[in-house]
Formats: C-alpha cells, sequence, structure tokens
C-alpha cells in the first residue's frame, strides 16, 4: 500500500478463523477478509480494508505451516506443479462495502531435497500460506506465474487502487 502511495494504520483482528470444507476457495477467502472487516471496530470516518490470502493445490488448502515438517511437505507437493494463490479482499465504510477476490497461478520448479532443505533454512515458510514467499528468497522456487504479483504476496494492489476509487480514495 505504501508502494501505491497510501498512508494507513495496522490493526489486527482478533478473529478466530474458521474454514467451511464445502466452500470453494473464492468463497474461503472472501468470507475470511469479510469475518475480519466486521471484526475490526471503526469510526464514522474510517475505511477499513481486510484481505486473506490462501494457497490452494488441486482440492487442497494449504495454510500456514505449524512446523518445520510441514513446510517440507508443502513444498514438496507444490514443487514441478501449477496451484493458485487466491486472496479475498474487503473495504467497508459507513455506507458502503466491496469484496472481491483474486487469483493468480504460480508454477514451481521441480525442487530437490537440497533446494526445499536451502529454502527452509531462509526462516521465511511458516508465517506464509504454502510455505514460501515470493517476495523473499522463494522467488527462486517460483518458475512463472499467471496473473498479479501482488496478490502472490497478498495484497492485489493495482486492483485494490481501482476499488478504492468507490470510496473516493486515490494514491497521493
Amino acid at each position: 500500500m505504501l508502494q501505491a502511495g497510501f498512508s494507513f494504520e495496522v490493526r489486527s483482528s482478533l478473529l478466530d478463523e474458521v474454514i467451511s470444507e464445502d466452500m470453494n476457495p473464492e468463497d474461503v477467502v472472501q468470507n475470511l477478509a469479510e469475518q475480519k472487516n466486521t471484526a475490526i471496530s471503526r469510526s464514522a470516518n474510517e475505511v477499513v480494508l481486510t484481505a486473506d490470502t490462501i494457497v490452494y493445490q488441486g482440492t487442497q488448502l494449504l495454510g500456514k505451516p505449524e512446523s518445520y515438517d510441514e513446510a517440507y511437505s508443502m513444498l514438496k507437493q507444490l514443487s514441478g506443479s501449477c496451484h493458485k494463490v487466491y486472496t479475498g479482499v474487503s473495504i467497508r465504510d459507513s455506507c458502503l462495502w466491496v469484496s472481491f477476490v483474486v487469483s493468480t497461478k504460480v508454477y514451481f520448479w521441480t525442487l530437490s531435497h537440497d533446494q526445499i532443505e536451502w529454502y527452509l533454512s531462509k526462516q521465511e515458510s511458516l508465517d506464509k500460506a504454502g510455505g514460501y514467499g515470493i517476495q523473499g528468497s522463494g522467488a527462486l522456487l517460483v518458475e512463472k506465474i499467471e496473473g498479479d504479483y501482488f496478490n502472490v504476496v497478498g495484497l492485489p494492489i493495482s486492483k485494490l487502487t481501482r476499488e478504492l476509487t468507490a470510496f473516493k480514495i486515490a494514491p497521493g
């Protein structure tokens, strides 16, 4: 958001994220973003923006790994294949509520055991959906993407900037 010229205040919701197994990935991220938005209090003049990002391969959701072993397993699963990254965004003020979802296809190189171990040694995995961060050393795992790079990072700023015009907010 700073890159687009916006000033903002970061707040966290204390939401206990619950995902329904029968929802498609688009509905999961949109629902989570909207839940977070309603969990954050706002004053009458504020616009609240929330987002949630997940990695989906086939029919399996890959969240944030809870251990080194789980991160290794995720990266091994993503190796040599394509997955999708979905980000749901929710924007709300006192009069308007806009939500949208962006998806990006990510193709991984085929990774050796040593390459996965090297990446895990960088300590980037545990706080990232799918166990990798494209904005760091994880970029070396990615062969190509189809779609918005910033969506894979976690916030599709180009689409977001366009949606913010409905709230009369433009980059500075």
